[in-house]
């Protein structure tokens, strides 16, 4: 079999992989909400959650482009889902020993996992199948990444925000709180026996998936794309964009729930969180299709003008308004990565794998700015929080548009280019 051969099976192997890590990193937006509350945290100590998941792409990246370049895919895959399977059972234990700090760990080990899979799923998101139709399959992979992000907040708030509402400054009762432990144990148990499965039917599809797989390169030095300006300017958007959109993500449960804001009980503002990511999973399917008629770049400076002005809504408006414009901000955000990744492939003078192992490590801001998101919460309110992100699209338009005036450096991008939680 070539690498132009039919793959469905491969393909739906490796699609599966997209939904899976988009589905398990949306739930910590629900386990932000439900650990403040189970352990009595601060919206900073809270947000730990998020930094921890979010600090293994800095720590993650370069070992996990070597690991692969030397396992070769599967095997890579193979590692990934078992470190994400011990993430859980570390969660697990963390739990019923009610400690912070091993939810903490747990999260940090399923998160280096998922790393691994951005590394190996890519490529072959792209490669699975006839040359021809490339693009498409990574978008269709991307869907299913979107998908994820959509079902897991669902599925999030059902097991994890049950009889978790607290008024300001009380305490759950030992009861609620124990019950809240437990309903981690069964989520987690739950996505470890899935993630076991999804391992034992990669494996199975080993020989189809590496027969297709594009050749794999030495890991690329990311020291070489810190000398491109453009690499590190595309390095700074995307640390913008996915600690803006994680800042707004982790704590949108708490923000709708707020008395001043929606009002509505945990779990059902829980609910409501996947409207945010549903809202970025449609806006990358209109979004294709507008790129094929508008520059990328003048579609990136529109959405992320219209994100910052939709904060500034939520952060001078506040109220009701403020949640559903807070919700809006998801749809912008949808084509965002993607295009800051094509746009800074486009434009660095360093090569693409040199490129792109800069931006992988750079999605290190969704660990970063959400902290300091939940410290203007605990001292100024959910809605001064908002603050924070609007910057952040301001300066992502402004880069948007200094792409559209630089000059293009490269007519190849690389098909494997941009995929995270999104």
């Amino acid at each position: 079999m070539n690498r132009s051969a039919p793959a469905g099976g491969a393909f739906a192997a490796v699609t599966a992989l997209f939904f899976g890590w988009g589905f398990i990193t949306s739930l910590v937006d629900p386990l932000v909400a439900a650990v403040k509350n189970i352990f009595s945290l601060s919206n900073v100590e809270a947000q730990l959650s998020a930094f921890a998941f979010f600090i293994a792409y800095a720590l993650a990246s370069l070992p996990a482009s070597m690991l692969v370049a030397r396992l070769r895919h599967v095997r890579g895959i193979v590692v990934a889902l078992a470190l994400m399977a011990a993430g859980c059972v570390i969660i697990l234990l963390a739990s019923n020993a009610a400690l912070y700090a091993g939810v903490l760990l747990g999260l940090f080990v399923i998160a280096s996992g998922i790393t691994i899979l951005q590394v190996a799923a890519n490529p072959l998101a792209s490669a699975l199948g006839p040359p021809a139709r490339r693009h498409f399959r990574l978008t269709f992979a991307q869907g299913f990444n979107s998908l994820g992000t959509v079902l897991g907040p669902l599925v999030g708030a059902s097991l994890l925000l049950r009889g978790l509402d607290t008024k300001p400054g009380e305490i759950l009762s030992d009861a609620a709180r124990h019950a809240a432990l437990s309903s981690i144990d069964t989520a987690f148990l739950l996505i470890a026996g899935l993630i076991v499965l999804l391992g034992v039917f990669i494996w199975a599809m080993r020989r189809r998936i590496e027969a297709a797989a594009p050749p794999l390169a030495a890991g690329a030095s990311i020291g070489a794309a810190l000398s491109a300006r453009w690499a590190v300017l595309g390095a700074l958007a995307i640390f913008l964009y996915v600690g803006a959109e994680v800042s707004i993500g982790t704590q949108m449960a708490l923000f709708l729930h707020a008395p001043d804001v929606w009002n509505i009980p945990l779990q059902q503002a829980g609910y409501f969180v996947s409207l945010y990511w549903l809202g970025a999973m449609i806006g990358r399917f209109i979004g294709s299709g507008l790129m094929i008629s508008f520059p990328a770049h003048r579609l990136l400076a529109g959405a992320m003008a219209a994100a910052a002005a939709l904060c500034l809504i939520v952060f001078l408006v506040g109220g009701g308004i403020g949640g559903y414009a807070a919700l809006a901000v998801g749809l912008c955000n949808s084509i965002a990565f993607p295009t800051i990744f094509t746009l800074t492939l486009e434009r660095s003078t360093a090569s693409e794998e040199a490129t792109s192992g800069l931006l992988c490590t750079a999605i290190v801001g969704g660990a970063v700015l959400p902290l300091a998101a939940g410290a203007i919460s605990d001292a100024f309110g959910y809605h001064h929080s908002f603050i924070l992100p609007a910057a952040c699209y301001l300066a992502l338009c402004l880069f948007a548009v200094a792409a559209g005036r630089a000059a293009i450096r490269s007519a190849r991008i690389d098909d494997a280019g941009g995929v995270t939680r999104h």
